[in-house]
């Protein structure tokens, strides 16, 4: 197997009691759920009590980048958790999960998406009470793993009904990524994408990167910039010679805030007598 990694999704339902939960997880999905920073600290000191945790963002699953090496997207709803993360060397066989991962949440289900579209690999696998039930995990050529019994969603892949226009004589009657992406619907009940609900998660990093600076907010103007903001837009004012300029505060250091209170209602007056005037001008030129 010469697959370098891949982008692994795992998802731990609670919710429902039935053997097939996708009703049930499809009706917390839908209701785009919002992601609790507290949970994904909370997860990743189970899994690392050590990892150097940063957040680096909140954003939708599905429709932003997917997690890279070191990183973990993770979101925890009612009854449902998605976590995100890379996977590499033995785990791109899923049976081969870590425990720590498997166990990280008490879980009825667990189902498991891992992929990487530009060498050709995917895999999918479901544990009901910790029990593997079924695991594939293959490119276009090769299988990696296949344990368990065939789901029903997945006999027209198996009879080529979704063979690639272009295939050789030796690759799989499917793409391996379409595959998954049909697991993905049918267990989840919902499609993961552009097209699917919007999932909220936040993302962490573990391998000790500074946490992203945000640039402060612009202090607001006050309202004496306001009004000479907007008599520039206007064409009126001082450099208009529309109306008498009005006091410097730094070069009143005694003045009070009701006096430079006076002097911008003095102003706004002013400049509202201009601008009226100019309007009476405006329709009387018309007139003639």
């Amino acid at each position: 197997m010469n697959i370098s990694r891949a982008v692994l999704t795992l998802w731990y339902v609670t919710v429902g009691d039935s053997s097939e939960p996708a009703a049930d997880i499809a009706k917390v999905l839908n209701a785009d759920p919002k992601a609790d920073r507290g949970f994904g600290r909370k997860y990743l000191s189970q899994l690392n009590p050590a990892f150097p945790v940063t957040p680096i963002g909140q954003f939708p699953l599905g429709r932003s980048a997917q997690a890279d090496v070191g990183e973990f997207y993770i979101g925890g709803y009612p009854g449902v958790t998605v976590v995100q993360t890379v996977i590499m060397d033995d785990a791109l066989t899923l049976s081969k999960l870590s425990p720590l991962l498997l166990r990280a949440i008490n879980a009825k289900h667990i189902f498991a998406f891992a992929s990487n579209e530009e060498e050709g690999y995917a895999g999918m696998a479901h544990w009901e009470n910790y029990e593997l039930k079924r695991s594939l995990c293959s490119t276009r050529t090769e299988f990696i793993e296949d344990i368990g019994l065939p789901e029903p969603y997945e006999g027209p892949y198996w009879a080529g009904e979704h063979r690639p226009s272009t295939f050789g004589a030796i690759t799989l009657p499917f793409v391996p990524q379409e595959l998954m992406q049909e697991a993905e619907r049918t267990w989840l009940g919902v499609e993961i994408g552009e097209n699917g609900p919007n999932l909220d998660v936040v993302g962490y990093a573990i391998d000790g990167r500074p946490e992203p600076k945000v640039d402060p907010a612009p202090a607001p103007k006050s309202t004496s910039e306001l009004v000479e903001t907007s008599a520039a837009k206007l064409g009126v004012g001082p450099a208009n010679g529309a109306y008498d300029d009005y006091a410097d505060p730094e070069a009143e250091p005694e003045s009070t805030i009701a006096e430079s209170a006076q002097r911008t209602a003095h102003d706004l007056a002013d400049l509202g007598r201009t601008i009226a005037s100019r309007v009476v001008t405006f329709f009387k030129n018309r007139r003639r």
